[in-house]
């Protein structure tokens, strides 16, 4: 791939729900298309300030939290490449029920100013938790309101869609990323994210070793009204089309 001809130009909006859910779900691939010259560009709901690990041993409480998890996520992107963080300022855990109407046109407009070619988000069944659902179905929302509407995909965790026949696909409807490449800054994501990662002390291993925990590729599942994939490698399908990648686990 021609880096300056290609990839620089490009776009990728990820709309997730908590800080982390970049790294855990796809932080391979985010470091993948970053590497490649792609403009990232994250959108968080909200600053996790539900989440039930505060630290190991904890440090956090709920009225520090969201200043740390905050940070912690800007030095995730840092780490994965991400260009732009955007906060919608929603409380963890309310998402569900945030008015829809609103939360949709929020996004319609950043998808209209950002213009992406991709637009990465939750599966709103799949998403596995409420606020991942409900953000996935209002940027499912909005990218359609937003005139795109072609190239709907789903991310999947681990290697889940090595037998996607499980989940009523077939392998005609995945695309495998290899993302080998790229484990270095997914790991260094991950141990950003410090106060959510720090008790498992597989991730603060060696390097080396500590890598051997992640799959070397990340699986995109293709919508129902995704064009025919037509390279199974590769995210960007097209030099000129558009796509939402959904993404759908719960974590």
């Amino acid at each position: 791939m021609n880096n300056d001809n290609q990839s620089a130009a490009r776009k990728l909006l990820a709309v997730f729900a908590h800080p982390d859910d970049e790294t855990f779900i796809c932080g391979g691939t985010l470091a993948k298309y970053a590497a490649e010259g792609v403009d990232i560009t994250l959108v968080s709901a909200t600053r996790g300030e539900m989440g039930r690990r505060m630290g190991n041993p904890p440090y956090l409480n709920r009225e520090t939290i969201a200043a740390a998890r905050e940070q912690e996520l800007r030095e995730a992107c840092d780490c994965l490449g991400v260009r732009e963080l955007i906060f919608l300022d929603i409380r963890d855990k309310t998402v569900e029920f945030i008015d829809e109407e609103s939360l949709t046109a929020r996004i319609e407009i950043l998808i209209h100013e950002i213009d992406p070619d991709i637009v990465l988000t939750f599966h709103e069944q799949l998403g596995g938790h409420p606020d991942h659902c409900a953000i996935g179905k209002a940027t499912k929302a909005a990218f359609s309101r937003a005139g795109r509407r072609e190239g709907l995909y789903y991310i999947s965790f681990g290697g889940m869609m090595e037998v996607p026949e499980r989940y009523g696909y077939t392998r005609e409807d995945i695309v495998k990323v290899n993302v080998s490449g790229h484990l270095e800054a997914k790991l260094a994501a991950f141990r950003a994210h410090r106060c959510q990662s720090e008790i498992d002390e597989w991730v603060w291993l060696p390097d080396a070793e500590a890598m051997t925990r992640f799959g070397e590729y990340e699986y995109l599942i293709k919508s129902e009204e995704a064009a025919p994939i037509v390279n199974a490698s590769d995210l960007f399908q097209a030099e000129d089309s558009h796509a939402v990648l959904v993404a759908g686990v719960n974590l």
